[in-house]
């Protein structure tokens, strides 16, 4: 259908190196967009790349570090100015830390909050002038399951991914005159490095997690490519400051 069509498009995906982001990338690239896989891990990089040319797509590696403006910044100007453009936006950079809010350290909350939800404002606001010259946009965070809901060891985890839901509402409203999209994916639980490590560190976590999901698995970051090409395409046109669950059912369980 023309309008899931990417191709023209420039997308610039933090963080698309792997997990969710890469499975977000895979959809956009094999939709026809040229995708900007941004993060700081080279050697993952080329491995990401490698996978998106696999598939066909057009796809670049720009560095970036995420906690600093002036990289966020600095990334998206050269990107924009290499291709004359820049169309699409996927916020997906995150960490956490897993401790009881009483244990947490200053550092330990600001590298998260800098890391989910700074560092997307950042980029955001670094997209902004770009797509409005250009008559639009898409930008696309992702949040989290923990948007919604409350986990003892991920204070800061939490907090910053519901603050992006509201950040993305917020953009949604101010920036809709100039026909920029902002709307937001809420994983549910997802086979990733990050949720690895959370099943080694939360006892009977994988357990609960497939009691609870009707869909009785894990996400696979593939599952993100629909999704992603949605929200990135003139088929959401309409469609601005929402939060979209793809959790396999997992939310919608009292």
């Amino acid at each position: 259908m023309a309008s899931f069509d990417l191709k023209k498009k420039i997308a610039f995906v933090t963080g698309g190196n792997g997990g969710i982001g890469l499975g977000m990338a895979k959809g956009l690239g094999a939709a026809g967009a040229t995708v900007v896989i941004a993060g700081r891990n080279k050697t993952k990089a080329q491995a990401a790349l490698a996978a998106l040319k696999a598939l066909g797509a057009t796809a670049e590696f720009v560095e970036l570090d995420v906690l600093h403006e002036a990289s966020c910044k600095q990334a998206v100007a050269g990107v924009a100015e290499k291709f004359g453009r820049l169309d699409i936006l996927v916020n997906n950079a995150g960490t956490s830390v897993r401790k009881q809010p009483q244990d947490l350290t200053a550092g330990d909350w600001h590298l998260v909050m800098d890391t989910n939800l700074t560092s997307a404002f950042f980029c955001a606001q670094a997209v902004y002038p770009h797509m409005a010259s250009a008559g639009g946009g898409k930008i696309i965070n992702i949040g989290s399951m923990m948007s919604i809901f409350a986990s003892s060891y991920a204070t800061p985890y939490a907090t910053s991914k519901g603050g992006i839901v509201q950040m993305a509402r917020s953009m949604a409203v101010a920036w809709a005159k100039d026909n920029i999209q902002v709307n937001t994916i809420l994983p549910g639980w997802i086979d990733t490095d990050l949720t690895r490590k959370a099943r080694e560190q939360v006892a009977g976590l994988h357990e609960r997690v497939l009691a609870r999901t009707p869909a009785a698995r894990w996400g696979s970051p593939d599952d993100f490519a629909g999704i992603a090409v949605f929200l990135a395409s003139t088929a959401s046109d309409f469609v601005t400051g929402t939060a979209i669950p793809v959790d396999g059912g997992y939310s919608v369980l009292a």
